[in-house]
């Protein structure tokens, strides 16, 4: 026996995954099937999917070689496994299934294989929306497990089978079931992997019933376990869940940090679905304001395959059209984007019901009676269906726009009354305030302009608070015009000419004849060097590096190095040599799943597998660049981009609270993005002295 497999073995058991490859690479014999699936681990745990999917693929190969035929099942069935949990793409495991199953035509039932086989059946089942087959399948995992001895089988059985019943109506019977096996995971009844999927499960059960009080507990528990015990992707899952409860909760900038630190740990994993953080990032840059940042993560979901919606549809209506949100809104009610998930549900009323609360909210900004009063309605028959106060809370909402559009004020308060009680109960600042303003207007039509006001107060509190500025600006003076670039109204009316200059480490602003002095800060450098060259666009990596003394202020810095396409760009390759390579085998694997749905004349599996093939075809193309050259992701310009505009936004916010109208007139000028600018106001054109 190697010492270095004794190595390997102790360092996969304690955790220590660079260890156990190290002693794997130190061994030069040739690689035993024990070597082999510890690589397989080790390589997982270290970060490097691929690797670990082709370690699979050569244990199953050398089983085979030695005629294991039930060994080679249980490696195709881990490998469906593994591919199932990080890429989406249904066709490869679907594959792997099947070639698992035929070695086992011959066996007797006894191999534990049998049990591995079940337990990815009934995910790839549950991801593509056949509830009946998930169901059977996930009894099959079960009492599979117990026989042939194998416990992920039967906790993830029971976890599919508990979220099954979810779907069909039983939710209190699959909510409870649930909750035992969420004991049992924190009674350390599972090995970590299991144990962090399926706590990830437990959360999004709970999201997907928009049960945030339940799934506020459940991602506490994800998040304590986690520390020091996640393997692989599951940490990353845990910062997705997190930041999507800090977009309930508040504040932002700590949603957005957790959403951001999300997109770095699951990059090297995710594949189709990595639009699922890049979809909660834009949710939250909606709700702070960063239109331009919402925009961005809205429509890098979208070229991963992941439905944007309804945040894209708000976005457009943030951006003024109004037309374009309602057509996106009712397209995506329409014509649901089908992705195999197991982060979201994957049919039915659950996934409508943020669609529909988009479609009120569209509506009433557009006076569109009938279908404020079919989104009303639509929720109504969801939240009846699903015991979630926060369903409630957004069906009520959705009947009080509709009643106010109709003039039926009276009907109006008491229901967004009700709407803000559940919202508040529930702990979610961001909707309550919402509502509040919905209860504002009830009264406003109903001539009650008191308590409108206070009403009105309350939100803008709130969502100051949240650090929802653009909102809280709206809710103050709702007749405000709000602008893209986060601009609060009316602009100052004074000198020509005002000072932004630093002595010592205070700021010195002066503007409209008053003079202030506040504590500097790194935002302040920022708006400085953009007010001493209005119209002019700077990188944001132009910005940091004048601000860091490490760039002159003269010229930019070199626009290639600056996007991070360079070796020393900071950017990561959006896919290397070994995940080149892995996709084209998938694209092997799709097409022959593509053969075999065809021969069946399985058009609902054909319709998945073409959609697979595209969505590879399109990785492929987005990877590569001119001349061949590897395209690059997660550069220093999106960190810098969204340090700026965080520095920017508080820097600006600690002005107005010293020189209100300063800062209101500077942050109608500043345009903030991958390139940031101050262009002058033609009606007050300021020169800025610093």
């Amino acid at each position: 026996m190697s010492p270095f497999l004794d190595d390997a073995r102790a360092a996969v058991a304690s955790g220590n995954w660079a260890d156990a490859l190290a002693a794997l690479d130190a061994d030069t014999e040739n690689p035993t099937v024990e070597a082999l699936e510890l690589r397989a681990q080790a390589a997982y745990g270290n970060g490097e999917f691929e690797a670990s999917i082709a370690a699979w693929e050569a244990l199953h190969g050398r089983q085979i070689e030695l005629g294991n035929q039930a060994e080679a099942a249980r490696a195709a069935a881990m490998l469906a496994m593994y591919l199932m949990m990080d890429t989406g793409l249904m066709s490869p495991v679907r594959g792997w299934l099947q070639t698992a199953e035929r070695l086992l035509e011959a066996d007797d039932g006894r191999a534990p294989a049998h049990a591995v086989i079940a337990m990815v059946r009934t995910y790839e089942r549950f991801m593509c929306g056949d509830m009946e087959a998930a169901r059977h399948a996930s009894e099959s995992a079960i009492e599979l497990g117990e026989r042939l001895g194998v416990p992920p089988a039967v906790i993830i059985g029971r976890v599919a089978n508990a979220r099954v019943r979810i779907f069909t109506g039983d939710v209190e019977g699959g909510l409870s079931l649930l909750d035992e096996v969420g004991a049992l995971l924190m009674g350390g009844g599972a090995d970590p992997l299991t144990t962090g999927m399926m706590l990830c499960e437990l959360i999004c059960a709970a999201q997907g019933l928009a049960m945030y009080e339940r799934a506020g507990e459940w991602t506490d528990l994800m998040e304590r376990w986690g520390h020091g015990a996640a393997i692989g992707a599951i940490h990353g899952r845990c910062r997705v869940h997190r930041a999507e409860m800090l977009r309930l909760t508040g504040p932002c900038d700590a949603a957005e940090e957790e959403a951001l630190g999300a997109c770095d740990d699951l990059r090297p994993w995710m594949r189709r679905e990595f639009g699922w953080p890049l979809a909660e990032l834009g949710n939250i840059r909606l709700r702070r304001g960063d239109l331009d940042g919402a925009e961005e993560a809205f429509l890098a979901a979208h070229e991963h395959a992941w439905s944007p919606y309804p945040g894209l549809a708000l976005l457009r209506l943030e951006q003024g059209d109004p037309d374009a949100a309602a057509t996106l809104v009712a397209d995506a009610l329409a014509n649901p984007v089908q992705v195999p998930s197991k982060e979201r549900p994957p049919f039915g009323d659950l996934g409508t019901a943020p669609l529909l609360d988009a479609q009120s909210e569209i509506a009433a900004a557009m006076a569109d009676v009938p279908t404020a009063e079919t989104a009303g309605a639509g929720l109504r028959s969801i939240a009846d269906a699903y015991p979630s106060r926060s369903l409630a809370a957004n069906a009520s909402l959705a009947e009080a726009r509709a009643a106010i559009l109709r003039g039926e004020y009276d009907v109006a308060i008491p229901v967004a009354t009700a709407a803000i009680a559940g919202w508040a109960e529930i702990g979610a600042p961001f909707e309550t305030a919402k509502a509040r303003l919905v209860l504002a207007e009830a009264h406003e039509g109903g001539g009650n302009d008191t308590a409108a006001e206070l009403e009105r107060s309350s939100a803008a509190r709130a969502f100051e608070a949240f650090g929802a500025t653009r909102w809280a600006r709206r809710a103050a003076d709702p007749r405000a015009a709000i602008t893209n670039t986060d601009a609060p109204g009316p602009g100052a009316t004074g000198e020509p000419s005002g000072e932004f200059r630093l002595e010592g480490d205070s700021r010195i602003v002066t503007f409209d004849g008053r003079t202030v002095a506040i504590r500097d800060l790194k935002g302040f450098r920022y708006i400085e060097r953009l007010l001493a060259d209005p119209g002019r666009e700077f990188h944001v990596l132009d910005l940091v590096a004048v601000e860091q003394g490490t760039l002159p202020t003269a010229g930019p810095v070199d626009a290639e190095a600056a996007a991070g396409t360079t070796p020393d760009g900071g950017g990561l390759p959006a896919l290397d040599e070994q995940a080149k390579a892995a996709y084209r085998q998938r694209l092997i694997e799709v097409d022959q799943d593509i053969e075999d749905a065809t021969a069946a004349n399985d058009l609902g599996r054909l319709e998945l597998a073409e959609r697979d093939r595209e969505y590879l075809l399109t990785e492929l193309g987005r990877a590569i660049g001119l001349g061949g050259r590897l395209r690059s992701v997660g550069s220093d310009a999106e960190r810098a981009r969204t340090a700026v505009a965080r520095s920017v936004r508080y820097a600006l916010d600690r002005l107005a609270e010293h020189h209100p109208t300063a800062a209101m007139h500077i942050r109608r000028g500043l345009g903030t993005g991958t390139y940031c600018r101050y262009t002058a106001d033609p009606a007050v054109p300021v020169v800025w002295i610093s």
